[in-house]
């Protein structure tokens, strides 16, 4: 059911809420030199890959789910740039700042969040979904409990057919932020190992909580294999540069 992504430009996304004239200088000050920032140091960081069995070809395949833990959206953000994945993100000033940065790396904003407008983004997800674009869930956010998976990936996998994959990116030299999630910066020239896990399809009459332990068992495992293997990356098993559109 997968096909490969070709980027399009994304639509132009207007915010639902006013924002006064302060947030908006703050917005254009944070969107443009966080953009600035990931555009000069994304470059410099050496990634490699590793995919379990029966993973999708290429992060340019689409349509899935795919899941990720909120510490490492940054790099994760500028691995998959250009792609024209849809992201959930919240109308609250972190959310817009959020968003506006993601589109800037191409990504398409869904208006909405686990704690506001769920409803309305789940059904934005679906549409996207339905029209054969991947989207992509920072499943522990946007506040957290860390490492614990919300419910959102499942019920759309459950709804559209696409089945859900997940991934860790872990650092060999990163600065960790003292906020909910840890959040990772990558340091210039650092070493970034992505593990990516095989594909769970979930049937129509799909079981959601089995299905939901099944997701949390996933991104628990890739987030364990790639912080015990960042050591490897680079070795000849897991080489520096392998691009996410290649095939593996």
């Amino acid at each position: 059911m997968s096909t490969t992504a070709t980027p399009a430009q994304a639509p132009v996304d207007k915010p639902w809420r006013k924002f006064s004239v302060r947030e908006r200088i703050l917005l254009w000050l944070i969107t443009w030199t966080a953009y600035i920032i990931i555009r000069l140091l994304g470059p410099t960081i050496r990634f490699a890959v590793s995919w379990e069995d029966a993973t999708p070809k290429s992060l340019a395949e689409r349509p899935y789910v795919y899941s990720f833990w909120h510490n490492c959206m940054i790099a994760a953000m500028y691995w998959c740039r250009d792609l024209q994945v849809r992201v959930m993100s919240s109308d609250s000033f972190d959310g817009e700042y959020t968003g506006r940065i993601m589109q800037k790396f191409g990504f398409v904003k869904v208006r909405g969040s686990s704690s506001k407008g769920a409803i309305r983004a789940l059904i934005g997800m679906r549409r996207a979904l339905e029209d054969r674009y991947t989207v992509a869930f920072t499943i522990d956010g946007p506040r957290g409990p860390r490492y614990v998976a919300k419910p959102g990936p499942v019920m759309l996998a459950r709804a559209t057919g696409a089945p859900m994959v997940c991934f860790h990116i872990a650092f060999d030299r990163a600065w960790v932020l003292k906020t909910w999630d840890g959040a990772m910066i990558p340091k210039p020239f650092c070493r970034a190992f992505m593990r990516i896990s095989r594909a769970i399809p979930v049937p129509p009459d799909g079981d959601q909580e089995q299905y939901h332990a099944e997701l949390q068992a996933a991104l628990d495992r890739v987030r364990i294999f790639a912080e015990e293997n960042i050591d490897k990356a680079g070795s000849p098993e897991f080489p520096f540069g392998k691009s996410n559109r290649d095939e593996h």
